[in-house]
């Protein structure tokens, strides 16, 4: 854990730079040169000056102040880690929270210095173009995009990751790299563009059909990718590239260039135009100028997350599979959890770790797809709570334990929440529990048009909990890849505006929650697959099949709040989950246990 004192020698060290560049604040995104939500330990520029170690914040210090800007899913942990730093925690989508910029004016004063910086290799550019007018209508301040103050602070800096990269086998793919690179090419035509310099980690991992390990809980690497009408270039670390992984490259027409040369190669780039979305380039490469000729550039985004989102056969199956094996270790660890005669004996962290032991027995296992919610009580209620040795508390045979949990196969990614009840619970435990469960069936039976957008199925979700009262202030659902980011767009269930639109092979999360701060909290997940279920004279209609496969827990629930339908369905849903995992346990009292739990209501 990050001590205040080291937080207050970093500022000091911060504010010094700051000074000597004639700086009037600095601006620390969560985010590397590739845009990721996850990144590796050398771009934690964000956490290491403000010691908040949430994977969505923006820190801004000021030469005598500080403050962090984050979203509720971390209010209650940024509050903690915060206190005592100096930094101010601004809460996001709060009334009355200023943007950064408004509290850059309220903190300026005349005869200070009007520039404030931010690495441009860490901003992408559509970010820095909304800052630097944002800026300049609050107080005329301009930004600076050229300097990575950190790197001269930053004196035991993580370097580069150089973790190996591996092959991504055809049979889990389902679509060889020169179809998908030809795919890519004709959508780059269509857009008037005929090349594109590819800059997400995922999207680069999954054109090419490999696979690293230079990201925690995702399988990806460090890397860019330049795609032209007739060529493509990985940029990268050749140090990581296995004789294998080459050879594979250039029998799919990949030719490999150091990690650093993509600067200069956007500098020599002869094409008429070029393809950067402004959403996923940064800045500092969306300003790189042609040497021999002016490309024109296509502001347009990216046509690679759609066609990823969409996952074929192979992937479908995949997911079918990976989810099978996952739903065994959940039993397996929900059965044990279920017969400690002293629940006592346990913690948050023994919970996630014997979760991680068990699906690590599972083939096909790579890895965790992020780091396990494991949160007793109160701590349930801290939507995004990692357990660590100085916050682990010890179970009670009482109240309700919320795990949130995936893991990494070759042939699919899982991402799984159950809120298990360890004892007797209260009456306002057990009627939050079933609205919340009413809201994942209601989405989950929802039958829709294709094309439909996230945003208009996110009301079904919340409707049971509306009416009462009760609103979270998270997502609904985010896509999830296949052996990769366990959270994929560009589609995404949510209150806020998303126009991407649901299509047949999507997957999805079906996770509403209520959080009660200082009590406890309530989250049910499963991950979904839009499928097709009618052609009417009204259009095409989807449907919505659950891939996860684990029993949801039948004791919180107060029967009477749930609908014919609903109560119908939960019983399918367990049956179904009996007849695919039993004859995978060769274990009798799981066995059993599967069984006790997968009864009708």
């Amino acid at each position: 854990m990050t001590q205040i004192a080291d937080i207050t020698s970093r500022l000091a060290a911060l504010r010094e730079e700051m000074r000597r560049e004639n700086l009037f604040a600095a601006i620390f995104p969560s985010a590397d040169p590739h845009l990721s939500e996850y990144v590796p330990a050398h771009w934690k520029g964000r956490e290491w000056v403000s010691g908040f170690d949430g994977s969505a914040g923006t820190a801004v210090v000021t030469l005598d102040s500080a403050a962090l800007w984050t979203d509720s899913r971390y209010f209650i942990a940024a509050a903690r880690q915060l206190e005592g730093t100096g930094y101010t925690l601004m809460r996001e989508r709060v009334d009355g929270t200023p943007s950064i910029a408004e509290w850059l004016q309220s903190q300026h004063s005349g005869g200070c210095a009007t520039e404030v910086a931010v690495d441009g290799m860490c901003v992408s550019a559509a970010e820095a173009a909304e800052l630097r007018e944002a800026l300049r209508n609050h107080g005329g301040m301009t930004l600076r995009t050229n300097i990575d103050l950190l790197q001269r602070v930053w004196r035991d800096r993580p370097p580069l990751p150089l973790g190996k990269v591996r092959r991504h086998p055809l049979r889990y793919a389902g679509e060889t790299c020169a179809s998908k690179l030809a795919r890519l090419r004709r959508e780059l035509l269509r857009r008037g563009a005929s090349a594109m310099l590819v800059t997400q980690l995922d999207d680069i991992a999954w054109t090419l059909n490999l696979r690293g390990s230079d990201v925690h809980c995702t399988p990806v690497f460090v890397a860019w990718l330049m795609v032209e009408e007739d060529s493509a270039t990985l940029f990268i670390d050749s140090r990581k590239l296995t004789p294998e992984v080459v050879e594979c490259l250039e029998t799919e027409g990949v030719g490999v260039a150091e990690y650093d040369r993509v600067t200069e190669a956007l500098r020599h780039y002869t094409g008429y135009s070029l393809l950067l979305d402004p959403a996923t380039v940064n800045c500092t490469l969306a300003q790189v100028k042609g040497v021999y000729r002016q490309y024109e550039v296509v502001s347009a985004p990216s046509p690679i997350p759609m066609m990823k989102a969409v996952k074929n056969e192979a992937e479908r199956e995949g997911f079918r599979r990976a989810m099978e094996r996952d739903g065994v270790a959940m039993v397996k660890l929900l059965r044990w959890l279920d017969e400690c005669e002293c629940k006592e004996g346990l913690t948050e962290l023994a919970v996630s770790r014997r979760l991680h032991d068990l699906r690590a027995g599972q083939p096909h296992f790579v890895g965790d797809s992020f780091d396990t919610i494991s949160a007793y009580g109160e701590h349930g209620a801290i939507v995004h709570y990692e357990p660590t040795p100085e916050s682990d508390m010890p179970l009670a045979s009482r109240g309700l334990l919320l795990l949130d949990s995936g893991a990494q196969y070759e042939d699919g990614t899982t991402d799984i929440t159950r809120t298990i009840a360890l004892g007797p619970l209260s009456e306002e435990q057990r009627r939050v529990y079933t609205l919340v469960l009413k809201g994942h069936l209601q989405l989950q039976n929802l039958c829709f048009p294709s094309g439909a957008s996230g945003t208009q199925l996110d009301a079904v979700a919340r409707m049971a909990l509306w009416r009462e009262g009760l609103n979270y202030m998270h997502g609904t659902g985010h896509g999830v890849g296949s052996c990769l980011s366990v959270h994929e767009g560009p589609h995404q269930i949510r209150q806020e505006y998303r126009p991407a639109p649901m299509v047949e092979g999507m997957t999805v999360t079906d996770e509403p929650g209520i959080y009660v701060e200082g009590g406890f909290g309530v989250r049910i997940e499963n991950t979904l697959l839009a499928v097709h279920h009618d052609t009417t004279p009204f259009g095409r209609f989807l449907r919505f099949e659950p891939l996860t496969l684990c029993p949801i827990d039948r004791r919180p629930i107060d029967v009477g709040l749930l609908l014919p339908e609903e109560r119908a369905w939960l019983d399918g849903y367990h049956g179904m989950v009996y007849e695919r995992l039993s004859v995978l346990l060769d274990d009798a009292a799981d066995l059993e246990w599967l069984r006790k739990n997968t009864l009708p209501l």
